[in-house]
């Protein structure tokens, strides 16, 4: 199989349709077509299920996919590292976010970037935490923003401590501790609540502090889960950092015992990277980390 296999196969499973891979290509429908029944032809198996809903990817298809992903990449870090001999800085990027660092680190990241290395790339990836590391783990991105404790197995360098918070209803604070929100304050709140793969580290914390919460309303991004608390249905313990950028009008306060989430930046090699993505995770580190 040739590249251009690889490539077809990729472009088709990511798209979901024939017809949008041959203009994101410039091939034919037909060629596409011909190309992944050669594909299927030469393995001895189906990687892809065609039908009036749209084309996913077989069982043995999600197999391979990561496998593709490596030789594509490894191809990618072939011709950087040529036009880095040649003098030249040049590359893509593919980088996964979720939404507090997307809203407020990577437009700066990105134009400081470019500024710099006009000639690189850049594709940003947003999702929650597990989408990210999925995405780091099957090749999908070269590099991703995660909390260490969402991390795992991937190695990640911290970049900041981002202090967890609490987000309660405009003026429905005890007055008892009128500067802090402590364990058992919490208790007398319904909560609202994320699903752990959007806040892993506010689950680790409750889990920690053996507090066991109520709550009736689980959401996944954060904006809803603030516009619920403003609106009077329980709290909710947020990343400092989210709370940055909500406009909504809700009383925020530290929280005691202290906790924070560690933001950082992973990837699954970092001794061994294409020369653009060794620079972007370079200028992240040298210019972002505080």
């Amino acid at each position: 199989m040739t590249l251009l296999t690889y490539q077809v196969f990729k472009t088709v499973a990511d798209i979901g349709s024939f017809h949008k891979a041959a203009d994101i290509l410039g091939l034919t429908p037909s060629a596409i077509s011909h190309t992944i029944s050669s594909m299927e032809s030469e393995l001895g198996f189906s990687v892809l299920t065609r039908s009036k809903s749209g084309i996913t990817l077989t069982n043995y298809g999600e197999h391979l996919l990561p496998f593709v992903n490596a030789v594509l990449n490894s191809d990618e870090s072939l011709q950087q590292v040529v036009s880095e001999m040649n003098g030249l800085k040049t590359g893509k990027v593919k980088i996964g976010v979720f939404s507090s660092v997307c809203t407020n680190w990577l437009p700066d990241i990105l134009r400081s970037f470019q500024e710099k290395y006009e000639r690189i790339d850049i594709e940003v990836f947003q999702g929650t935490y597990d989408d990210v590391y999925y995405w780091i783990k099957n090749g999908v991105v070269d590099l991703g923003f995660l909390s260490v404790s969402s991390a795992k197995d991937i190695p990640i360098e911290p970049l900041f401590e981002d202090p967890l918070v609490c987000v309660l209803p405009k003026g429905k604070k005890d007055s008892k501790n009128p500067t802090y929100v402590d364990i058992e304050e919490m208790r007398q709140h319904q909560f609202v609540t994320q699903r752990d793969c959007t806040d892993a580290d506010i689950q680790n914390f409750l889990k920690k502090n053996h507090l066991r919460i109520q709550s009736n309303y689980h959401v996944v991004d954060d904006l809803s889960t603030v516009k619920l608390v403003e609106k009077g249905f329980g709290i909710c313990l947020m990343p400092e950092l989210v709370m940055s950028d909500i406009p909504y009008q809700v009383d925020v306060y530290p929280i005691q015992p202290n906790a924070c989430r560690i933001i950082g930046i992973a990837a699954m090699n970092p001794g061994f990277m294409a020369p653009a993505v060794r620079t972007m995770y370079n200028h992240i580190i040298e210019n972002y980390r505080k």
